[in-house]
């Protein structure tokens, strides 16, 4: 007899191995007979080879349970008992629809029987993330964007209900991670930073049950940009140290320079430029050791653009404004166009060391380009704040030039848009 390859194509849809089917196959029969199976590994690698073609009564329903299907359409020869006379196609067909509804009402649990969820669910989930990714790429955090990752994450959760391999079933849980961490991630854009809090508690849970290196320094990344927001930097460098020491970190030198870079944001944040400065540097270090190869879609805004950016920040908090508008530059020359909130941000940058280099006029001109990359979209908070501290340094240091006065006007119309 040959090999069941309708049953190994059905298992692969679902991402099932041999023991995890065996498993839902017994929960399956406990399910349906109160008690727990015992049907082996062994038994389903019969099933598989072809020895096994016309499986006993009980392993057919628990079989028909987990695949949502009748036997026959899975290779299998079913029992006399459990053998449907054929139907006129047409007639079945009214008949289901005649009794969707009344059936699913009259039977417990029959609404519950839909069919198994597989990669291709998993796919189709994260072709949804990544649409999402690139909208805060182009215009930052916004309500809109929070509300559409949150039902993002309400649908996959929903999927979450059904029958799934545990590879599967993982694969969800770190994208309800990344829905919820983009929800949080867009908070902190708009400094709600409370939401932001407990979305980001929420995303540490999924990542958890995902058991994804990648998922999970994302989150500790995105602690570390909050409690920044909040100025709680014990909890920005734990955070950060939490990021470098996570299993993504340890393995891939991309993940490692990007746990980097936010230990020496949090040293910059505690007044410790030697230390925000060795950090920097072996960021940059580990970031040329990093290979090219297939990351989730959210690590795209991470290159030698970005580290540049975050080399200006820490920069001009080191109080290093002249090496810090040479990252800017050198971040602004590299950024590219998709990630227009990016950079917009590194143009802030750039603005605030030129002024504090003492060129107040050419620091506006700069920053009045901020306006024009994020072509008519509201700033987000995050941008606000930048723009808000570049305001009052030049309005105390040239608060009755034509310059000053021309910001201050085009910044009250841009504030508007908000």
């Amino acid at each position: 007899m040959g090999a069941n390859v309708i049953l190994q194509s059905r298992m692969d849809q679902l991402g099932l191995t041999q023991d995890e089917l065996a498993g839902r196959l017994n929960a399956a029969l406990d399910e349906i007979t109160g008690r727990p199976g015992d049907i082996s590994p062994r038994t389903v690698r019969n099933l598989l080879n072809g020895s096994s073609r016309r499986p006993i009564g009980r392993t057919c329903v628990a079989l028909e349970r987990v695949f949502g299907c009748p036997v026959a359409d899975l290779g299998f020869n079913a029992p006399s008992s459990m053998q449907h006379p054929p139907e006129d196609p047409v007639r079945r067909r009214k008949f289901m629809l005649s009794t969707t509804g009344t059936a699913a009402a009259a039977v417990p649990g029959i609404g519950q029987q839909r069919r198994s969820v597989g990669m291709t669910d998993v796919a189709r989930a994260a072709a949804g993330l990544n649409r999402l990714v690139e909208a805060d790429d182009r215009e930052g955090g916004h309500t809109s964007l929070a509300t559409a990752a949150l039902d993002g994450r309400g649908k996959v959760l929903e999927l979450q209900q059904r029958n799934a391999s545990e590879r599967v079933r993982r694969a969800m849980y770190a994208l309800a991670a990344e829905y919820t961490a983009i929800a949080a991630f867009s908070y902190i854009d708009l400094r709600d930073l409370d939401a932001a809090q407990r979305h980001l508690y929420e995303s540490t849970t999924f990542a958890g049950l995902a058991q994804d290196p990648s998922t999970g320094i994302r989150v500790w990344i995105n602690m570390a940009m909050l409690a920044f927001q909040r100025k709680n930097w014990a909890e920005q460098l734990a955070a950060a140290q939490a990021a470098l020491s996570s299993q993504a970190a340890r393995r891939d030198p991309f993940f490692s320079s990007m746990g980097r870079v936010r230990l020496a944001l949090a040293h910059s944040s505690m007044g410790d430029p030697q230390a925000a400065k060795r950090a920097l540097g072996t960021a940059q270090e580990t970031f040329r050791k990093a290979v090219e190869e297939e990351r989730p879609r959210w690590t795209a805004f991470y290159g030698s653009a970005e580290l540049s950016h975050l080399a200006a920040i820490i920069l001009n908090r080191n109080g290093q404004a002249s090496e810090a508008e040479a990252m800017a530059h050198r971040a602004l020359a590299k950024l590219p166009p998709e990630f227009q909130r990016n950079r917009a941000l590194a143009t802030c940058q750039l603005a605030l060391a030129q002024l504090r280099q003492g060129e107040p006029e050419q620091a506006t001109n700069t920053a009045a380009t901020v306006f024009t990359i994020m072509d008519g979209a509201a700033l987000p908070g995050r941008m606000r704040t930048l723009i808000g501290d570049f305001h009052r340094d030049l309005i105390r240091l040239a608060p009755s030039t034509t310059y000053a006065r021309n910001w201050a006007d085009r910044m009250r119309d841009e504030w508007s848009r908000g």
